[in-house]
This record gives structure tokens, sequence and C-alpha cells, in this order.
């Protein structure tokens, strides 16, 4: 930035100032409207620049602004045309696409001082609009340097002689920003908060999420898995389980119409609750999952029921399904508490297992006939011939399966065998309901990357898996997962391992360094991934819940007798050791004497801490030295006890001042 400051102070020097400070203001609008350009209507973006490009010609070629009669028709046109893409002018999209227009046009009407001033302040305004889109720290670091930018070319017009270098601006408008950061912190921490998001978001904000669906046909979870998205972070409080045991529960699927699977409705008179036994050791873990528009929650397999969601109320189903009465739009925080090892509707009656047996009729006879062939007396033997087939036969795990058509499961049985987990999870569950063994498809997020700088596992999009659940007699219902015996490196490690290297477009090796945990690449991945955590929990979730929290622990120190002593003897200290610095730092007679003391204490005459110069001087009278060095040495002495203890005035200050600075080489 400091060269490109130079270049600019260089060329600035060769322009006349108007040109100049103009020049610096568009480059500080263009700095604002940059960010808008990946969500604004491309005839949005290229009218902008083109407003733009007029403007800057106008000023670097010296010609007129445009009249009032051309540019008002162009406003009507482009505020007609955000109605048009939008259907309103209300909303973010179209809010922020106005002011963009409203910016740009701006520009071509500057005619006074105060025109200058309502450039600056939209452009302010238009730059927190930038959090509207994105919330991360490197958006809030390019806004810091965007408004650095902004208040240096308001300074810049208010000088009204001769205009400082670029930099020097430029160190101002930080200073000016450094001195504003204690008010903003006081404020962040201080200012009450209301219940919602550090950006409160109209609806079309919301508007495009991916995530989880309550509904699962061949493609839905493999075109999840190409999104980097995360989906939520988990901190354990317990040690961490294996990465073959993160199976993070979600949505229950049970009716099939022969492509599609389901949840199954509620029907009345049936229990909504789940008989649950925990068996083995809590893991208690804190789930932070991020905005979804959605009700479902999503925690480790098995979660117990009873959890406390901050600013929603919980519920769950007779499933083991748990989810918010209302759709998420927030950053989300609860605590949950798993077993690994459990037992669901273990005592089930028949009549609440029939409906995870029914099949559509006409669907997938070889399939039908497929399970008549591996069925087995008993069912753990048949959901054992099941994984067999698929871990012997020449099955594929793929993110980019062949199409299916209407008897899905046949297709992908007999013929193509190639699939991702919602294949392989939905084909078993046919198979088991075939074999009248009840089964059911479960969706959620299967592992979780697991950062070593903050602790913390993150959980993706291309975490999303399907796998399955059956009823056995007396153990109820088991988690059973096809895909792990199709790629099981997909359970143990990740999707890359598991995926063959041509589904990765060429990129294996830089894959292959970044899923390494020792190298380079993926050491500064946890941290840069560690630090916007941070952010995401520190900064956009400081939520009323956490500020009251946080004010209340803050109180109680303050209020704490001890505490409260130590940091005002600390402060007064502190304070009078800076006092006593600058003091010495900025007394001119303060470094004279000190300087004269030094030279005497080279003789074997150094003052002592309860010497007064009158008493030095006395003292000083026995050093073997010349008549001329001892009268140089009384007069110091004199002058110096005079100013300290004496009333002069400010002109006889500087003159005595003068003359210590003349006797002290004498005094040598």
């Amino acid at each position: 930035m400091t060269s490109a400051a130079g270049r600019w102070q260089r060329l600035a020097q060769r322009l006349p100032r108007d040109k100049a400070d103009t020049l610096l203001l568009l480059g500080a609008a263009v700095m604002v409207l940059a960010p808008h350009f990946a969500h604004l209507p491309l005839w949005t973006s290229a009218a902008v620049c083109a407003t733009l490009l007029w403007r800057t010609a106008i000023t670097w070629l010296g010609k007129r602004m445009p009249p009032l009669w051309l540019l008002l028709p162009l406003s009507m046109l482009a505020m007609a045309g955000v109605y048009h893409s939008f259907h309103t002018l209300l909303g973010r999209d179209a809010g922020v696409a106005m002011l963009a227009l409203l910016l740009a046009f701006k520009l071509l009407e500057m005619h006074a001082r105060r025109d200058l001033f309502v450039v600056i302040f939209l452009s302010l305004f238009l730059l927190l609009t930038t959090f509207f889109y994105s919330q991360t720290m490197l958006t809030a670091l390019s806004m810091l340097a965007t408004l650095a930018v902004l208040l240096t070319a308001q300074l810049t017009f208010q000088y009204s002689g001769a205009v400082p270098p670029l930099t020097r601006r430029l160190r101002t408008a930080g200073h000016i920003m450094l001195l504003a950061a204690p008010l903003a912190l006081l404020l962040f921490v201080a200012f009450p908060r209301i219940q919602g998001p550090l950006w409160g978001l109209p609806g079309d904000a919301r508007a495009g999420r991916s995530g989880m669906s309550d509904s699962m046909a061949p493609g839905n979870v493999s075109s999840l898995a190409m999104s980097d998205e995360v989906a939520f972070r988990v901190r354990f409080l317990d040690p961490r389980p294996d990465q073959q045991q993160l199976y993070w529960r979600g949505i229950v699927l049970g009716d099939y119409d022969g492509r599609t699977w389901t949840r199954v409705p509620r029907r009345r008179g049936t229990r909504h609750d789940v008989q649950v036994q925990a068996r083995g050791p809590a893991v208690r873990h804190q789930i932070t999952l991020e905005p979804t528009g959605k009700r479902w929650l999503f925690a480790l397999e098995l979660t117990e029921p009873d959890l406390d969601l901050p600013g929603y109320l919980a519920a769950s189903s007779g499933q083991a399904e748990y989810f918010a009465t209302t759709p998420i739009n927030e950053r989300l925080r609860y605590d949950a508490v798993a077993h690994l090892d459990y037992r669901i509707e273990a005592n089930a009656p028949p009549p609440d297992l029939a409906r995870w047996l029914a099949l559509p009729a006409g669907f997938n006879p070889r399939t039908l006939a497929l399970a008549a062939t591996l069925r087995q007396p008993q069912p753990a033997d048949s959901v054992r011939a099941v994984l067999a087939l698929f871990r012997n036969e020449k099955f594929f795990y793929t993110l980019q399966p062949p199409l299916l058509g209407r008897d899905a499961v046949d297709r992908f049985l007999f013929d193509t065998r190639s699939g991702f987990c919602e294949h392989y999870a939905g084909a078993f569950v046919v198979l088991m309901r075939a074999m009248q063994v009840p089964a059911r498809v479960v969706t959620g997020y299967q592992g979780g990357e697991y950062n070593p700088v903050d602790g913390y596992v993150t959980v993706r999009q291309s975490d999303a898996h399907a796998w399955a659940e059956v009823w056995l007699d007396g153990q109820g219902w088991r988690r059973v997962d096809p895909t792990a015996a199709v790629a099981p490196e997909r359970i143990a490690h990740n999707l890359a391992r598991a995926l063959p290297q041509n589904t990765l477009f060429g990129l294996g090796p830089l894959l292959a360094l970044q899923n390494d945990p020792t190298s380079w690449l993926a050491r500064l991945r946890f941290t840069m991934a560690a630090m916007n955590n941070a952010w995401n929990q520190w900064v956009l979730d400081y939520n009323p819940d956490r500020q009251r929290s946080f004010l209340e622990e803050l109180s109680a120190a303050l209020f704490q007798w001890r505490s409260m002593a130590g940091l005002a003897l600390a402060t007064a200290l502190a304070l009078l050791l800076r006092q006593r610095g600058l003091r010495r730092r900025e007394d001119p007679l303060e470094r004279l004497y000190q300087a004269f003391s030094r030279q005497q204490a080279r003789h074997g005459y150094a003052r002592r801490p309860d010497e007064g110069p009158m008493a030095y001087a006395a003292r000083l009278r026995a050093m073997p030295a010349s008549k001329e060095k001892h009268a140089a040495m009384d007069e110091f002495l004199t002058m110096v006890g005079a100013l300290r203890y004496g009333r002069a005035s400010p002109a006889t200050q500087a003159a005595s001042l003068q003359t210590l600075h003349t006797l002290l080489p004498k005094c040598r």
C-alpha cells in the first residue's frame, strides 16, 4: 500500500489539486462498490462501471458535468430497471442496487462542497451494506481498509491550503480510526442488544441456502457433497470419539414412492416420544449450527432429547429426530449429551413397525427377486448377506453416478452399480423391507474435520451422508451403513479418500497435501479456520444472552474489593510512573541537570538522591579542578536552583536554558 500511495503521490503532484482530489474520491467509491458487483444484476454493475468511467473521463479531460435534464431521465430509467429486476424497491438486494446506482449518479452531480460530503456519507452507508452478504473476518478487514481510504478522501477536502502527502493523510486517517476504536469496542460490548443476528436481514437474505432436505432422491446428497460450506462446528467437552463413530443424526425417511424417500407423516393416536435406552458413557458436546432457514437440528447419534435452544423451543419426534419449532435463521449454539451405545424402541409393538415395511407396488421386480434369494432365517443374517453383496461384488462409490430410470433400485443394483451414499442406503432399505425386516433411511452428516488449533470439529455440507436403520428383535433400531462396505475410507477418513482420483478433476496431489495434517497447507488452513471460528463465536454470535453473561462476570470481578483495590493501586502506580517519565522526557531543565550529574559522576562526585542543587554545589567545591570549571559549575547549579524553585517568566526561562547549554561543556 505504501508503494501504491507513493505512485499516487507522484501522479497527484503532476495534476491540479481538484483533479487529484476527485480521482482519490473516485478510487474510494470503486473500493466501496467492487464487493457488490458479485451479487448485483449484470446490467446494474455495467451501468455503475460506465458511470464511474464517465466521471473519470470528465475529471481527467476537464470536461463539464452532464446537465440535470440528462441525469434525471437516466436516474429514473435506472430505478425502473431495479423494479423490473426485483419486482420491488424494498428489501436487501433491491435496496443495495438502488444505493449503488445513486452513488454512481451522485458522482456526476457534484457541484458544491456539500455534494462531496453527501458522496462520502452515501459511500459509508453503502460500505456498511457489505455485511448483508458476507460477515467474515476477511470482509471486515477489507472494509477497514476501504474506510481508511474514504476518511483520507474526506480529510483531503478539509484542507484550505497546501495538502500534505498522501501517506501522511493515510496515517492521519488511521490515527482517527485508532482513536475511535475504544469507543467502538465499548459500544459493541455494552450497548443493549436485541435478539437476533448481528445484522438483521430481510427475508430475501436467507434465500438459496444449501442443506439437508426432508426428502431424498438419487443425486440429492451427492449434490451437497460438492459444497464446502460449513454446516456446523462441534466442541467436545468429553474425549472426542473416533472418526467412524461421528454420525450426526438428522432426518428419518420412511415413505418410498419408487424414486423419492420422504418422512413418514405422524398419525393420530401414535406416540410422539421415543423409547431410548442409553448404554455406556455420555459424550457431552456443544454444536454451533449455521443458519439454514429450516427447523432441523443435528447432533451426535444418539443424543438425549432434552435439548436447550437459546431463543428457540426444541421438539423431538418418535424417530429420535430433533428440530426447532421455528426456522433457524441465525447461528445457533446448543449443548447436547450423546451415548454411542444405545437402543431405540427395543420393545416396539408390531403395529408401529408395519409402516417401516411398506414398498410401492409394481417397482423394482429384479430387486424383489434378489431379496428372495438373499433372505436368511434370522434378520441379522439377512443384513450381513446384503452387506456381503455390496462388499464382494463390483460396486463403485462416485459423485457422478449415471441417471436411473423408473425402476431406480433395479438399475443401480444390476446395471450401473455406481452411486453415492443415498443410492446404497436406499437400495439397502428396499432389500430389507422386501425380506420383511423393518428398515428406514436416516440422513445427516458423517465425520468432520478436527482442527488442532482450536479443538473444534468442522462438519461441512460435503460430509452429508445417508445410512440405514433396521429393527432387530430385542435390539431395537440398529444403524447399518452400507457405504462402509463399499467405501470404508469414506467413514474412516473423509470423502476425498474414498473417491477415485479422476473424480477429483486432476486435483489429487493438491488435495493430498491439504488433507495431510502435518503439511504447511493444512496448518495454514487450520489457522485460518480457527480465526474465522473465533470471529463467529465472539463477534457475530455476541447475542443478548452472551452479552448478559459477559457483563455479569465483568461486574462480579470489578466489584470484588480485592480486584478493585489492586486495580486502583496498579492504575495509580502506572499513572505516577507515566507522569514522572513524561516530565523527565519533556522537561529540558531536567535533561540538562541529568547530563551535568553524569559528567561529575565520572569524576567520582555522583549526585545523591537527597541532594539539592545548592548542597551539590557545596560538595563539588572540594573537587580538584580549575577555577574556570568551578566558576562554571557554581553558575550552572545556582541557575538550576533558581529555575526549579523560583518564578521566572517564559522569556527568562528560555534565556537561562540557553545559558545552561553554554555552561554544560565547560563543566566537564
